[in-house]
C-alpha cells in the first residue's frame, strides 16, 4: 500500500527547527503540500523558502500559531485545509523538556509542558484522526521519546509527559486497526537539537557523543516507520542498546543505580541556586 506522504498533505508540528525542520526537508521531495507549525513563523518562512526554492510544485503554508491555544488551532486547521486540502499525515513533534528535580522545578514551566506535550498532541489528533477514517488512508506519526519507555532522576514532569505520548500512540494504534490509518512513534535517545538548551541544562554536562543523533538520522527513521507502517522505532544502535536496557533491567534495581545520580543532581541543582544541599 502507498505511504500517506507520497502526494499527501503532510502537517508538521515544532517545524521550525531541529527534528522538525529535518522532518520537513525529509518529506518535501514526496509530499504534494507541507503545513508548517510552529511558534517561530520567521525561522519557518526561511524554511519555507529554502523548500520552494529546492522544488518548486511543493506547495507550502507556514502557520506561527501556538499549539496549546486550541482556538488558535481551530483557525489554523481551517486556514490549513481550505488552501491545500485536507491533510493527510500529523506528526506532532512540537514539545520541549525541562531538566529539574520536581520539587525544584517551577509550576508555570511544568504547566505549560504538559499542556504542549500532551494536551495539545491529543487535541490535533483528535482533530484530524476522524477525517483519516472516514477516507480510509492517512497516518499520525508521534514524536515521544526513549524516556517514554523508561525513567531517570532529574526530569519526572517530562517523563511523565513522554509516557503519555508512548502509551497514547500504543493504544490509538490499536484503536484504528483495519482503519486504514497508520499510528507510529520515534523513541530516540539524545538528538542534538536546541533540547537541551530549551530544557535549562543546569549540569554543564552534554549528553555522550556515542549515544546522540543528528535530527537528520531521528526524521529518516521516523519517516521509514511511516512507511513501513511500524509501531515505534528507537533509532540509532547505541541508543536503542540503552533504551531496551532500561526497559528490561528490574524496576527496583534501576532505582537503585540511579539513587546516587538522583542525590548528586539535587546537590548540583542546590549549588546553582546558591541554597545549601540537605
Amino acid at each position: 500500500m502507498q505511504s500517506p506522504i507520497d502526494s499527501g498533505v503532510v502537517l508538521i508540528t515544532g517545524a521550525s527547527s531541529g527534528i522538525g525542520r529535518a522532518l520537513a526537508l525529509e518529506v518535501a521531495p514526496r509530499a504534494r503540500a507541507l503545513v508548517l507549525v510552529a511558534r517561530r513563523k520567521d525561522r519557518l518562512e526561511a524554511l519555507r523558502d529554502e523548500l520552494a526554492a529546492a522544488r518548486p510544485a511543493l506547495v507550502v503554508r507556514v502557520f506561527g500559531c501556538d499549539v496549546t491555544d486550541r482556538a488558535a488551532v481551530d483557525a489554523m486547521l481551517l486556514a490549513a485545509t481550505a488552501e491545500v486540502g485536507e491533510i493527510d499525515v500529523l506528526v506532532n513533534n512540537a514539545g520541549f523538556g525541562d531538566l529539574s528535580l520536581f520539587d525544584l522545578s517551577a509550576w508555570s514551566r511544568t504547566e505549560q509542558m504538559i499542556a504542549l506535550n500532551v494536551t495539545s498532541l491529543a487535541y490535533l489528533t483528535h482533530r484530524l484522526v476522524g477525517p483519516m477514517v472516514s477516507r480510509g488512508r492517512g497516518a499520525i506519526a508521534n514524536v515521544s521519546s526513549g524516556f517514554g519507555l523508561t525513567f531517570a532522576p532529574g526530569m519526572a514532569s517530562y517523563i511523565g509527559t513522554k509516557h503519555f505520548v508512548t502509551s497514547f500512540t500504543e493504544a490509538l494504534r490499536l484503536d484504528l486497526a483495519g482503519t486504514g490509518v497508520r499510528v507510529t512513534q520515534v523513541c530516540p535517545g539524545p538528538v542534538r537539537t536546541e533540547f537541551n538548551e530549551m530544557a535549562g541544562n543546569f549540569t554543564g554536562l552534554e549528553p555522550p557523543a556515542l549515544l546522540s543523533i543528528s535530527p537528520e538520522r531521528c526524521a529518516r527513521a521516523l519517516v521509514r516507520a511511516v512507511d513501513r507502517g511500524r509501531a515505534l522505532v528507537v533509532p540509532g544502535v547505541v541508543a536503542w542498546l540503552v533504551v531496551m536496557l532500561g526497559v528490561v533491567c528490574p524496576r527496583w534495581l534501576l532505582r537503585l543505580a540511579y539513587w546516587p545520580i538522583a542525590r548528586a543532581l539535587r546537590k548540583k541543582q542546590l549549588a546553582v541556586r546558591g541554597a545549601p544541599a540537605p
